[in-house]
C-alpha cells in the first residue's frame, strides 16, 4: 500500500495526475464565484486504454466536457493511427491528431507485471476505466472488470468491442468497414444500381463512440447515486444496427427489404442531390406545401395540381418521372442562381460541398466550428471543434401581469421578461 501511494505521488508530481487521489463523487453543487467557468466533468478522471477511432473519440468528447483523460499507449509503436497517413504534420498523423486532443499520454508494457500494476494503481485513483480489446485479452492480463472492480469499486468501467462481450462473432476484432458491412448499413449506401459503398467517414466507429460517451456519463450519475461503479459493453455492431433506426422498422413490422437509393429517399420524394450547371444541389420536399413552393420556385406549377404528385405517397409511386422533370430543370441554372431562388422559401436546400467550401461556409464560420490549437511538437493546428454550446445561466424574471378591465373591452399588458445569463461555451 505504501509502495502504491508513493507512486501515486510522484505521478502527481510530474503533472500527469491532479486533484484528490481518492475523488469519488461527481460534482453537482452551484457554480461558485470563482468557478463559474467550470466544466461539466471537471474532476472527473478517465484512465483510457482505446486506440484507433471508436474508444479515442469518446473520451476527447469527455475531454471537451473537462474531464481528465490519461491515455495509455504502447511503448515505442503508441496509437495505431500515429502511422496512418499521409497526410502527416511533422511525425504526426492528423488522423491521430483528429481525436486525440485534451489528452495526456503515457508508455505502459501492460503484458509485464509492473505495467499491469501501474495500469491497477491508476485505475484506483480514476473515475472511469475505458478500453477497447478483444473481450477477455485484458481479463487474461489482470485488467479485466472483476480485477478492477476488486481494487476499485466506483469505477465505471467500459468495453469498446466489435461484437459484444459474448457470442458468435465475440472474438473477432473489430473494424469500422466490416462492422458496417455485417450491421447492413453498406447494404442501403450507394447508388441504387450500383454495388454498396462504404460512407465518407467511419460513421459506425463514431456512432459508437458516442454511445460509449453518453452511456459514460449515465454510469457516472449512476455512481454518484449508489456510490458504485458498473460495467457498460458497448460494441460496434449493436450501435449501428440500433442506428438503422427507420430501415430497421420498415423490415421488423413490415418486413420489407431495404435497397440502395443513392443521395434519394426512400418514403420522401423529392428529397436528393440534384446535377446543376456547375454542381451538386440537395433539396427536399417533406409535405405538400413545401412541394408547392419547390414546383413555383423552379416554374413547374402544373406540377402540383397533378394527380400523379398530389401527395407524398403518390410522389413516391411516381418518382421515377417527377424526378425526370426536376432534374431536367435543375440542370439550367448553376448553383448559385438555385441557392439563390430558395433563399428565405423555407424549402430544406443546400449545395454539396467539397472541405474547402465546408470550412468557408458562413454558418461554419458563424458557429465557430473551428479551433486552433498550440501542439507540443507541430505547433499551431486546426481540429474541428466540440458540436455542442452548453450555456449555465442564471435567470432573473421581471414580468408584468395580464390586466382584465370591465365591460367587453379587455387588454392585456404583454409580459415582459428580461433575462440576465452568466454563460460558459465549451469551446
Amino acid at each position: 500500500m505504501l509502495a502504491t501511494l508513493a507512486r501515486v505521488a510522484t505521478l502527481r508530481r510530474t503533472g500527469l495526475l491532479s486533484g484528490p487521489g481518492s475523488r469519488r463523487e461527481l460534482w453537482t453543487g452551484r457554480p461558485q464565484s470563482d468557478t463559474d467557468n467550470m466544466k461539466p466533468l471537471e474532476g472527473v478522471k478517465i484512465l483510457d486504454l482505446t486506440r484507433v477511432l471508436a474508444g479515442p473519440f469518446a473520451t476527447m468528447n469527455l475531454g471537451d466536457l473537462g474531464a481528465e483523460v490519461i491515455k495509455v499507449e504502447r511503448p515505442g509503436a503508441g496509437d495505431d493511427t500515429r502511422t496512418w497517413g499521409p497526410p502527416f504534420v511533422g511525425t504526426e498523423s492528423t488522423y491521430f491528431l483528429s481525436v486525440n486532443r485534451n489528452k495526456k499520454s503515457i508508455a505502459v508494457n501492460i503484458k509485464d507485471p509492473n505495467g499491469v500494476k501501474i495500469i491497477k494503481e491508476l485505475a484506483a485513483i480514476c473515475d472511469v476505466f475505458v478500453e477497447n480489446y478483444v473481450p477477455g485479452k485484458l481479463s487474461a492480463l489482470g485488467l479485466g472488470y472483476a480485477d478492477i472492480d476488486r481494487i476499485a469499486p466506483h469505477v465505471v468501467y467500459c468495453s469498446i468491442t466489435g461484437y459484444g462481450q459474448t457470442g458468435p462473432l465475440c472474438q473477432r476484432a473489430g473494424y469500422d468497414a466490416v462492422a458496417s458491412a455485417v450491421s447492413g448499413l453498406m447494404h442501403i449506401t450507394g447508388p441504387e444500381d450500383g454495388d454498396p459503398v462504404r460512407p465518407g467517414v467511419a460513421m459506425t466507429d463514431l456512432a459508437t463512440g458516442l454511445y460509449a460517451c453518453g452511456a459514460i456519463m449515465a454510469g457516472l450519475i449512476q455512481r454518484y447515486k449508489t456510490g458504485k461503479g458498473l460495467f457498460i459493453d458497448c460494441n460496434l455492431l449493436s450501435s449501428q444496427v440500433a442506428c438503422l433506426t427507420q430501415v430497421a422498422a420498415n423490415y421488423l413490422i413490415a418486413r420489407k427489404e431495404a435497397k440502395r437509393w443513392g443521395t434519394a429517399h426512400g418514403s420522401i420524394v423529392p428529397y436528393q442531390a440534384f446535377k446543376t450547371k456547375d454542381g451538386y444541389l440537395v433539396v427536399g420536399a417533406g409535405n405538400n406545401l413545401q412541394f408547392a413552393t419547390l414546383c413555383k420556385i423552379m416554374n413547374v406549377p402544373e406540377l402540383i395540381d397533378d394527380c400523379k404528385y398530389k401527395t407524398n405517397h403518390l410522389r413516391v409511386q411516381n418518382r421515377k418521372e417527377l424526378i425526370r422533370i426536376l432534374s431536367a430543370r435543375f440542370e439550367e441554372a448553376m448553383t448559385s442562381e438555385w441557392l439563390h431562388r430558395f433563399e428565405g422559401s423555407g424549402i430544406p436546400y443546400g449545395p454539396i460541398n467539397n472541405m474547402k467550401n465546408v470550412f468557408a461556409e458562413p454558418q461554419v464560420l458563424h458557429n465557430g466550428l473551428v479551433m486552433e490549437m498550440k501542439h507540443p511538437t507541430v505547433g499551431k493546428i486546426s481540429v474541428p471543434v466540440f458540436s455542442v454550446i452548453m450555456q449555465s445561466s442564471i435567470v432573473f424574471e421581471y414580468f408584468l401581469d395580464t390586466y382584465q378591465f370591465s365591460g367587453n373591452n379587455s387588454f392585456s399588458i404583454q409580459c415582459l421578461r428580461k433575462y440576465l445569463y452568466i454563460t460558459f461555451v465549451l469551446r
